[in-house]
This record gives structure tokens, sequence and C-alpha cells, in this order.
């Protein structure tokens, strides 16, 4: 008789742990390969890239996003950073036009990363990453200063492959 109370005891800790780990088993909703849909996206002052696809991994608290694209003048862009949504800096490698070395994120929900981005240690952007409820769309608002020193208000829309 004790030794059925005692397996019950543990299939039921068992499951419990398992019902712990399963979010974050299913990870962030951003994870995989998505596209760049060009006419849904808004860059203000502009012109948008020609094309842009964002791969994110994700490893327990980091997020590790690589992007690789082509600017509207035709030359090649690309991003690669890994970043704990710590909040803390983490540096970014660009090719292309540098308007950040620095970005920081903090999960704000199980759909939504907010930040900062940095350059030179000086808070140039801000930066909200929202995934649809679906699933199969994210949003990306960035706003504040390019390069260029122009004041920017991007909106790129992606679509998951």
């Amino acid at each position: 008789m004790k030794s059925v109370s005692v397996r019950r005891l543990f299939f039921v800790l068992l499951l419990g742990m398992m019902a712990l780990a399963a979010p974050s088993a299913q990870g962030d909703p951003a994870a995989g390969t998505w596209h760049l849909n060009v006419a849904k996206s808004k860059y203000d002052p502009g012109p948008a890239p020609k094309s842009n696809v964002l791969v994110i991994e994700v490893a327990g608290d980091v997020i590790k996003v690589t992007t690789k694209g082509v600017a509207a003048d035709g030359s090649p862009t690309a991003t690669s950073y890994s970043v704990s949504l710590d909040g803390k800096d983490s540096p970014v490698q660009v090719t292309g036009t540098q308007d950040y070395d620095t970005i920081a994120l903090k999960r704000i929900s199980p759909n939504r990363i907010e930040g900062t981005r940095k350059l030179k240690g000086k808070a140039v952007q801000t930066y909200a990453r929202e995934v649809s409820k679906d699933g199969k769309t994210m949003t990306v608002t960035t706003t504040g200063t390019n390069a260029k020193g122009e004041k920017i208000n991007n909106v790129a829309v992606y679509e998951k492959k």
C-alpha cells in the first residue's frame, strides 16, 4: 500500500514539473525565420530596404538575432547579436549603415519585447517587437535617430516563413 502512495506522489510531482517546464519549452513566439513585407512596412524618412530576412533563435533567456538584407541602394546589410532580456547593453555587429552598436531588451509580455539601441553609449533609438496572437506576423517599431542624424519612425512588418 505504501509503495502505491509513493508512486502516486512521484507521478503527481513529475506532472507538476512537466507543467512548469512547458511554457519555457514552447519558447519565444518570435523564434524562427521572418521575411520583411516591404509593402506593409513604413520607413520614415525612407527609403525602405529592398529585402530583409530576420532569424531569431532562443536559448533560455538569451535571444540570438541575425539579419541579412539588401538596402534601398542595393548594398548588402547584416546585423548580428545575442542579448539577454535583462535590460543590459549587448554589443551588435552591423554590416552597412551603423545606426547603433548596442541593444538592451526586456520582455514586456509573452509576445512583446521593448528596448533601447545606443551608439557610443548614447541612446539613439527605442525598439519594440510584437508577434501577433496567431504567430504569423511580427511588427518591429523603431523610433529615434539614424546614423545621418535624421529622425526616424519605422514600422517593419515581417511574416513567418
